[in-house]
């Protein structure tokens, strides 16, 4: 057991009396000190039990958020692969690593992770993405991807990987930090990509119309009985969900505070009409995910049927994708995946549904998936897919009209070009923004 005290501890009632004077109310502070203790637990844990990050890497990252997660106290068991943070007495959790889904923060009464089979899979050797042989690399793009690594590094952007597959293949990789080519590194909300190919491969199988309601027993006698699934995948469907990611904000609350996310969200009422509005929202996407499983059974079901039609299929190696309390996929953040993984996931969008010889989603789906969406303030967004094209001015100006992109918190990155057989993968630990357009379209001028 090895214990970390970061800073220094201060009395919980001087505290709260001080800064209540500078206007901030308790409960915003109790609401604080509870987020900080969740998003601690949970990131610690999965740093250092699915990542491998040593403890010190691991609160770096971690302290990044908010100078005050410099307060918290960690409590790391390595044998039992759990992690227990606490803060100035108000608030204490513990997450725990499980094999094959990783961390999540534990709740009294919800045993759903820890009763859930999961599977083990061996790494293959066959050529990607079937296995992990990339064969020979570009020599002259590597190098360009080292230059970027180093160059971003330099300059504080914390690049760990950086990967490009052309013509169906990896032809160079370039990682630091820590990172390898096996390295689960956290996506963020790249794993909003892979939920909506997983209900594409259910509409695929004829177990679920995109284009009908979820059924959600909660919204049957309300407004919301009209949201559709379409709309919901294209960030439209209205929900009064606030993404702001600030202590008592719906984002964090839903994340770091309660054990079911899909529950949390499922009471949030409608504001506007469907289709007239985008709204970015985290919590759309885990009743996605919740849709995924009710759709399916029940979360023993839902994990089975994503390694048999997800994960094996696309021949992932080193993904975890994570669930809550209460047995879901964290849908809207929670995919922890090598960039040869994300890659993968790149490449079938790329090849039309069809990844290793088998088709995952219909080459229908790969359209509607890639097309703008009809609210009126932002359509460049598709199923959880960001467009370059669909509103006045394309998102990255020198790169191809047709590209799109998986997106992530501290600018995680899968893009898609389709005109140019394309994938790039950047994964990182970026505060504030990254050169994307720049980094990216240098890239493709060195194919």
């Amino acid at each position: 057991m090895k214990k970390i005290l970061a800073g220094l501890i201060v009395l919980p009632v001087v505290l709260i009396g001080s800064l209540s004077l500078f206007g901030f109310p308790p409960a915003y502070l109790f609401s604080a000190t509870d987020v900080a203790t969740g998003i601690g637990a949970k990131l610690l844990c999965s740093s250092r039990y699915v990542s491998l990050f040593s403890q010190e890497q691991a609160f770096d990252d971690l302290v990044q958020y908010s100078s005050i997660l410099q307060q918290l106290e960690v409590e790391y068991d390595e044998a039992n692969k759990s992690v227990t943070t606490s803060l100035f007495g108000l608030s204490e959790k513990t997450a725990r690593y499980l094999p094959g889904i990783g961390c999540a923060v534990e709740y009294a009464g919800y045993e759903q992770r820890s009763e859930l089979k999961t599977q083990q899979v061996a790494l293959s050797s066959l050529a990607w993405p079937k296995g992990n042989n990339i064969g020979l690399q570009n020599e002259r793009l590597s190098n360009v991807l080292r230059q970027q690594v180093q160059q971003d590094n330099e300059l504080g952007l914390n690049t760990r990987a950086l990967l490009v597959a052309h013509n169906g293949r990896v032809i160079a990789e370039a990682y630091a930090q820590g990172a390898d080519a096996s390295t689960p590194l956290l996506g963020w909300s790249m794993a909003k990509s892979l939920n909506s190919i997983m209900l594409g491969r259910l509409e695929y199988e004829g177990r679920l119309d995109l284009n009908e309601t979820p059924g959600f027993e909660q919204w049957s006698e309300d407004e919301r009985s009209q949201i559709r699934v379409t709309d919901m995948l294209t960030m439209t469907d209205g929900l009064g969900f606030s993404e702001e990611y600030n202590p008592g904000d719906d984002a964090t609350a839903m994340l770091f505070t309660v054990p079911s996310s899909s529950d949390y969200v499922m009471e949030k009422a409608a504001l506007r009409e469907p289709r007239s509005h985008f709204n970015y929202s985290s919590g759309t996407a885990n009743l996605l995910s919740r849709l995924y499983q009710e759709t399916l059974g029940d979360s023993q079901d839902s994990y089975d049927e994503y390694m048999r039609a997800i994960y094996r299929p696309l021949g992932f190696q080193n993904a975890i994708f994570e669930v809550d309390a209460s047995g879901v996929f964290v849908g809207s953040s929670y995919l922890y995946a090598s960039a040869r993984d994300w890659a993968r996931m790149g490449q079938l969008m790329l090849d039309d549904g069809i990844i290793n010889g088998e088709r995952i989603v219909t080459s229908g789906w790969i359209r509607r998936a890639t097309s703008p969406n009809e609210s009126t303030n932002q359509k460049a967004y598709g199923y959880q897919w960001w467009l370059n094209r669909g509103n006045e001015n394309l998102r990255w100006s020198d790169i191809p009209e047709d590209a799109f992109a998986a997106q992530g918190n501290r600018q995680q990155y899968v893009m898609i070009v389709p005109s140019l057989e394309l994938v790039i993968v950047r994964l990182g630990w970026t505060a504030g923004s990254y050169p994307v357009n720049d980094r990216f379209s240098a890239i493709a001028q060195s194919l």
